[in-house]
């Protein structure tokens, strides 16, 4: 199942500003027409599922941002229903098409980079507090799965498979990695037992991360949880959280896609540095494998 790309690259290539806390939610509010363009252009590309603008959207956020609690509500559900409309325009002639809600980290409120080293000082109370109220607001919105991703703890995965478990919702889970352990410095055959035996995860592996270091991480998520791997890494690069912005590597090696998918990997796509041209080439080699 091919899944789309960076929804940020997307956007960039529009010429939208993505500056702020926010990032791409923002323009739930102010230009939601740009989301919609974003989501048709990964569909048209050959992607079967449109991951939502919640990364990095909360009630709590929101109003951070100068909302009041009502509208930031609605915004966090309209991510959902943004691209399901989308889906519903395409489906005359793209049957099957879906649509992932993302989760991202509590690192993502944050907004400070720390989505990619975990250990945010936080009990796991908090965690739960924070999460909980977004993940039933988007599951509420009716998406066909949960996307819960760029994860960097295993401490932090506790407390999320916890609540996808309650919620009964169907969910990929991803962990952002470095080498063979997290990003918060966890060995991945323990992450991922954190993710094992879930009730709601349908496939575990890797995304936002250096494409070098996938083939590995999802070996280890196939072998300690049973299930298909997801891998959508960056273009690989540096993040720079003031800016906002990365500094790209090279384009996406598509014999590397090729070996994850023979390692496991049963939804492949991109993230960060990945536009819509990128997930055509990805999906044309796999139409062709």
């Amino acid at each position: 199942m091919v899944l789309d790309g960076g929804l940020s690259t997307a956007l960039e290539e529009q010429g939208a500003d993505l500056a702020g806390p926010l990032w791409t939610a923002r323009l739930l509010a102010d230009e939601p027409e740009r989301l919609a363009a974003a989501h048709r252009a990964f569909y048209a590309a050959g992607a079967t599922v449109a991951t939502t603008a919640s990364y990095q959207v909360s009630v709590e956020g929101l109003v951070a941002a100068g909302h009041d609690s009502t509208v930031a509500a609605r915004l966090v559900t309209r991510s959902v229903t943004l691209a399901q409309e989308v889906r519903d325009e395409l489906s005359a002639t793209r049957p099957g098409l879906l649509v992932a809600a993302s989760v991202g980290p509590y690192g993502a409120f944050l907004a400070d980079g720390s989505e990619y080293r975990g250990r945010y000082g936080v009990p796991a109370s908090r965690l739960r507090d924070f999460h909980g109220p977004r993940l039933e607001l988007l599951a509420e919105a009716g998406p066909d799965l949960l996307a819960v991703e760029t994860v960097p703890d295993a401490d932090e995965a506790e407390v999320l498979v916890a609540l996808l478990d309650e919620l009964a919702v169907p969910a990929w889970f991803s962990y952002s990695v470095r080498g063979d352990t997290t990003g918060a410095g966890q060995p991945l055959a323990d992450a991922y037992a954190v993710v094992a035996g879930s009730r709601s995860v349908l496939a575990a592996g890797v995304n936002c991360s250096e494409p070098a270091d996938v083939l590995g991480a999802i070996g280890t998520a196939v072998t300690v949880t049973g299930l298909p791997a997801v891998a959508y890494p960056n273009r690989g690069g540096t993040w720079d959280s003031t800016t906002k912005q990365w500094a790209y590597g090279g384009p996406l090696d598509l014999d590397l896609v090729e070996a994850w998918v023979a390692a496991g990997a049963r939804y492949v796509g991109g993230c960060c540095g990945a536009g819509p041209a990128d997930i055509g080439e990805i999906a044309d080699r796999l139409r062709t494998t």
